[in-house]
């Protein structure tokens, strides 16, 4: 099987030859191409240049050998195409003028997606184009409770305190925001489609602060929405929502795979989502320790799903931007090798 063939068939629950692999925020980081970049470009300068853009997700699945190639891109890029004035620091995304009222929503712009964010579509036809079927070229979104709580809070927050109070005060005018944020994102993930995405990510990494309740409120029925556009556009949808332990089941409702973070025991996630594929959940401080911890990682996680099929082997969050280039392309020499002997009865089948 080639990479693409290997990664969408894992995403389906299929058989496959080998566990594909792949790493969030495996595009940039230590690679010594974008390390050059950065020295002469914003973050922003890159995203809105499709082919520096492409380049860095190209140069990233080359170096590591990954079954994906994942869009360099920010997930707060639409709210910029809405009239939010936006920065992209190394700490996250910064809002100078958050949404705090009612008529802070109203003078959201509508966005045309193909006008406003085409810099990102032609970036993903140029890394359909490079990638070839070596990888499956990997869109991404951002989920809208987070991509709102970012709105309201202006930046990075430990517990979203500020969007939670809002969602309580302000009930009406909190759908009124996701509705936007979710029309914009279901448009989005479409046009990534027509471009050449194979596979689409949803990353909604702040909804695991919330109850089981609230995220049933407050995110679910927007998130939903999200996941249908992206596979009524014939490809896989991965959900990813950080310390998503308590939500585990509810995350997996109109999504094809279920992302898990290193926290929650595989095996344990794997009972509990049944026959939905499972991506993770490799511990990114282990597979920076050293080669042998992160070898002994590996092991442990095959060891976890026995086999089973519907397994993308991913780290549990984003890896760390220091992780040795080196390190990462022999954990997914490892899997390749380890799962080709592990499952000699797959290979061939019908992907």
């Amino acid at each position: 099987m080639t990479g693409a063939e290997r990664l969408v068939a894992a995403c389906r629950s299929r058989p496959v030859d080998a566990s594909p692999v792949w790493f969030m925020r495996q595009s940039g980081g230590s690679l010594p191409a974008y390390q050059r970049l950065r020295a002469n470009h914003t973050v922003l300068d890159i995203v809105h240049r499709p082919a520096l853009a492409a380049e860095v997700a190209l140069e990233a699945q080359r170096a590591l050998g990954t079954d994906g190639a994942v869009l360099f891109a920010d997930i707060m890029l639409p709210v910029s195409a809405m009239g939010i004035e936006l920065e992209l620091p190394s700490s996250g995304p910064r809002i100078e003028r958050p949404i705090r009222t009612a008529d802070d929503i109203d003078r959201l712009r509508p966005v045309d997606v193909a006008a406003d964010l085409g810099f990102v579509l032609e970036a993903v036809r140029l890394v359909r184009r490079g990638a070839g079927d070596a990888a499956a070229v990997i869109g991404l979104a951002g989920g809208p409770f987070t991509v709102a709580a970012y709105c309201i809070e202006g930046g990075p927050s430990r517990d979203q305190l500020t969007a939670r109070r809002f969602a309580l005060a302000q009930p009406q005018a909190w759908a009124r925001l996701m509705d936007h944020i979710t029309d914009v994102t279901c448009s989005y993930v479409q046009a990534q489609v027509v471009a050449g995405a194979q596979v689409v990510q949803l990353f909604d990494s702040w909804a695991g602060i919330l109850s089981p309740s609230d995220y049933a409120a407050w995110a679910a029925p927007w998130s939903r929405r999200i996941l249908r556009a992206i596979r009524s556009s014939g490809v896989p949808a991965i959900h990813f929502v950080a310390q998503g332990a308590t939500l585990l089941e509810r995350l997996a409702v109109d999504a094809d795979v279920v992302s898990i973070d290193a926290a929650q025991p595989f095996g344990t996630a794997r009972e509990r989502l049944g026959a939905v594929a499972v991506q993770g959940n490799l511990d990114p401080a282990r597979i920076g320790a050293s080669h042998e911890v992160a070898s002994g990682a590996v092991d442990e996680l095959l060891i976890a799903n026995a086999g089973r099929p519907g397994h993308v082997v991913n780290t549990g969050h984003a890896v760390p931007a220091d992780t040795p280039t080196s390190r990462l392309a022999d954990l997914v020499a490892m899997v390749h090798d380890r799962t080709a002997m592990a499952l000699p009865a797959q290979t061939g089948a019908n992907a």
